[in-house]
């Protein structure tokens, strides 16, 4: 009896290949492709006017030279800002300007740049919202999906994205709306009504922290043995990789995607 090797372990860029270029920037996505990332990952807020950018935080503080909150400001006051000179003089002192190392990135964008990639590159959107643009988000997240023909499965092979969130809620409503679009459940800690391996109704992928797969390799096990897929984030360095390749996780999230797949000898 023989069986199937199981499929490589999928290699996910975090906010694309950002340790090598400012997160979400065009130019570290385009950087996680030519590295051969097999997935993007990024973080998705709504400005004021109704647009789906990638930025991680609440505010724009850490990652620009402006201040304030993403939901409070419209889509040209983001584009006036400048999202990568923090990163690139830290490293560079020969820095030059490039817009598409500071400008502010449009989830709309970013399909466009997958679209054009030249060969399969699969989106993790995690949807980042407070609490008064409560379902807006994920409303505008499959209008654009279903508008690059992303929201239905192919004939053959996974789902081109998958939607995931800390919030159950947000999860259920991507769930109702769009049901063959692959959820995430991503989890910090392990709360007592998840420890026997259960997800939120209608998730079927668990999004663990690394640091919970350190501490409890066990409750991996009970993701997988209830059948899970599991999706690890995020993971940088060469010990955790390994870990995860010894647990057979499904997917690694990482801010280094060209450094992962030598290690997986891939």
């Amino acid at each position: 009896m023989t069986h199937a090797t199981p499929p490589p372990i999928q290699v996910v860029a975090h906010r694309g290949a950002s340790e090598d270029a400012p997160e979400h920037t065009l130019a570290a996505y385009r950087r996680a492709i030519e590295d051969g990332a097999d997935a993007l990952e990024c973080d998705v807020r709504l400005t004021a006017d109704g647009h789906l950018v990638l930025v991680h935080d609440r505010r724009v503080n850490r990652t620009s030279n402006g201040r304030g909150a993403v939901s409070a400001l419209e889509l040209a006051d983001l584009a006036a800002l400048d999202f990568g000179s923090w990163k690139d003089r830290e490293e560079s002192p020969d820095w030059v300007a490039d817009p598409e190392r500071t400008s502010v990135l449009t989830l709309e964008r970013l399909l466009e740049l997958v679209a054009d990639a030249g060969r399969p590159v699969q989106l993790a959107v995690e949807t980042k919202h407070p609490t008064r643009w409560a379902g807006q988000v994920e409303e505008r997240l499959l209008f654009l999906l279903k508008r690059f023909g992303l929201d239905a499965p192919p004939a053959e092979g996974p789902h081109p994205v998958r939607v995931m969130s800390f919030s159950a809620r947000s999860l259920h409503r991507v769930h109702a709306a769009a049901p063959t679009v692959p959820t995430v459940y991503l989890m910090q800690f392990v709360t007592p009504r998840l420890r026997d391996g259960r997800l939120p109704g209608g998730v079927r992928i668990a999004g663990p922290g690394m640091r919970i797969v350190r501490n409890n390799p066990g409750f991996i096990r009970r993701l997988q043995d209830a059948g899970h897929p599991v999706h690890v984030w995020t993971v940088n360095e060469p010990d955790d990789v390994q870990l995860c390749a010894d647990l057979g996780v499904e997917a690694i999230i990482t801010n280094r995607p060209r450094q992962v797949l030598s290690q997986l000898g891939r």
